[in-house]
């Protein structure tokens, strides 16, 4: 299996998650847990049931540890990381730091730099790793071929799975939008852009969600000349808007060009450049770009699986349908992850993972819809959400309350040189109850586990206006919202009550 580019990295990468000498093991009579699929989701669940005692056989056509590992969270975490470094140091002067020289980005000690992490952490989701668990692996093209049957075809030949349970964790894929020409101009996705070694001067970012904003922003600072274009009026249109003009105006200071409002035609290929025609508002123009970025979503793996054979019904666009406790329309099989959530983040592919061990071998009655997920989008600074947006509670017939804490009034985002973010809180109205929370912070992804906590053990706000948190720290951000919600309570009466109290007391 070719992991490009060729170097001791990804050959470690490779021995790990895809190792050469890999020879696929005799099937068992009949498994008690077959999982087609080895991301988190297929990863998960096969270490789970293999250590509660299950025989499971796990079958992966390409790398083991999925997106997350090879092409998603890991690498781009990781050159992240690397231009946050460089903005740290381009903006040392406000510390009363005098950087001499200057910083000097070197683009492929970066993506040498991500590929020797890739490689390092690939031991955790490894062959022999898993082989360890004592679960049986299998390379190959994984295909269902009746109600408990999944025929695997590899180059020494085809084995079949029996299998009593079996779990559909295939993920999802990027997307390739219907544009004119964009094929033959040629493009990079998730899946392709962690194999350059050289930085494109310029960069188009076809899509500005999380994936779109987070890489436009890494390679802006890493030195290209960057344009996002964007068919809505805003960045990440999932969050609020005054959270995500946040993140749009820290974009136009790091120099991104933002297209909003405005739609890719046709894309040509002219004399070693790529020509990318747009319409904004009935304006025409052409931009002009070395690479194309497309983070446009992307799609489940649910074609060619063989899924009207096990009885599974399945959507292109949605994916496997599954019910509240994640079982397909074929009782044996269950499905997580990418393959047929909403929310295809790796800490939800976990979860569902979970909830399917449970269901699947233990006739467990877990649901999806009682999980609470926060996300967050890793761009400098963070936006991280979890539970309603206010919006949500309006459609909902729900009133709420929202208390906002802009970082200006805290302390150590003051110190930090972070000030530029907010938290908004939304509770029910008349009550502590938390809905829903906004995070937009440098450390906001750290910081929205805490109401997630509390949100989960039913905490509300009378709850965190008790705790104790360390000064000076960011997240006191939370603590004030609930001072602020604590002041609320006394009213006008009460205040003068207990003015005249004090006075008698005196």
């Amino acid at each position: 299996m070719e992991v490009l580019p060729h170097d001791e990295h990804n050959s470690a990468l490779v021995a790990n998650v895809r190792p050469p000498d890999w020879e696929n093991p005799e099937p068992a009579k009949r498994y008690n847990l077959v999982v087609v699929g080895a991301g988190t989701a297929g990863l998960v669940t096969a270490a789970g049931a293999a250590s509660l005692g299950a025989r499971v056989a796990l079958v992966e056509r390409h790398l083991l540890g999925g997106d997350c590992l090879n092409v998603g969270c890991v690498p781009s975490k990781c050159i992240i990381r690397s231009s946050r470094a460089l903005a740290q140091a381009r903006d040392a002067h406000d510390f009363g730091i005098r950087l001499r020289d200057g910083a000097e980005v070197d683009f492929p000690a970066v993506m040498e730099r991500m590929r020797r992490i890739r490689a390092r952490i690939s031991d955790h989701d490894s062959a022999q790793r898993f082989r360890q668990l004592g679960v049986d692996l299998f390379f190959g093209e994984g295909r269902f071929v009746g109600a408990d049957a999944v025929e695997v075809t590899a180059p020494d030949g085809a084995r079949t799975l029996r299998f009593k349970k079996a779990v559909i964790a295939t993920g999802a894929r990027a997307v390739q939008p219907p544009i004119e020409g964009l094929a033959d101009a040629g493009f990079l996705t998730n899946e392709t852009v962690f194999e350059l070694t050289e930085r494109p001067r310029r960069l188009v970012v076809f899509g500005a969600g999380p994936l779109g904003c987070e890489l436009a922003q890494t390679f802006r600072r890493l030195g290209s000349e960057v344009t996002v274009i964007e068919m809505a009026p805003q960045l990440l249109t999932r969050e609020d808007r005054d959270a995500a003009d946040i993140i749009g105006e820290a974009f136009r200071r790091d120099g991104i060009v933002l297209a909003l409002n405005t739609t890719v035609t046709i894309v040509e290929k002219s004399e070693g450049e790529k020509l990318v025609h747009v319409e904004t508002d009935g304006l025409k123009n052409i931009i002009a770009t070395d690479e194309i970025l497309v983070g446009a979503g992307r799609a489940p793996n649910v074609e060619d699986m063989g899924l009207e054979a096990a009885g599974v019904e399945y959507d292109s666009h949605k994916g496997v349908k599954v019910d509240d406790t994640l079982r397909t329309t074929n009782p044996r099989i269950f499905a997580a992850g990418d393959a047929c959530l909403r929310y295809k983040f790796t800490h939800t592919a976990d979860a569902a993972a979970r909830i399917v061990i449970q269901n699947a071998l233990f006739w467990g009655r877990k649901k999806l819809s009682a999980l609470t997920i926060p996300w967050c989008t890793y761009t400098d600074p963070e936006i991280a959400h979890v539970g309603m947006y206010e919006k949500d509670a309006q459609e909902q017939g729900i009133p709420v309350d929202t208390f906002t804490v802009r970082f200006t009034d805290v302390d150590r985002a003051l110190t930090d040189g972070e000030e530029e973010g907010m938290l908004k809180i939304h509770i029910k109205k008349g009550t502590d109850k938390i809905l829903g929370a906004t995070i937009v912070a440098w450390h906001a992804g750290e910081m929205i586990s805490e109401i997630t906590l509390a949100i989960v053990g039913r905490l509300g706000l009378r709850t965190i206006a008790n705790v104790i948190h360390p000064y000076p720290t960011q997240a006191e951000a939370i603590k004030k919202a609930a001072d602020a919600w604590n002041s609320r309570r006394l009213t006008p009466l009460s205040a003068k009550l207990l003015r005249g109290m004090m006075a008698l007391r005196r």
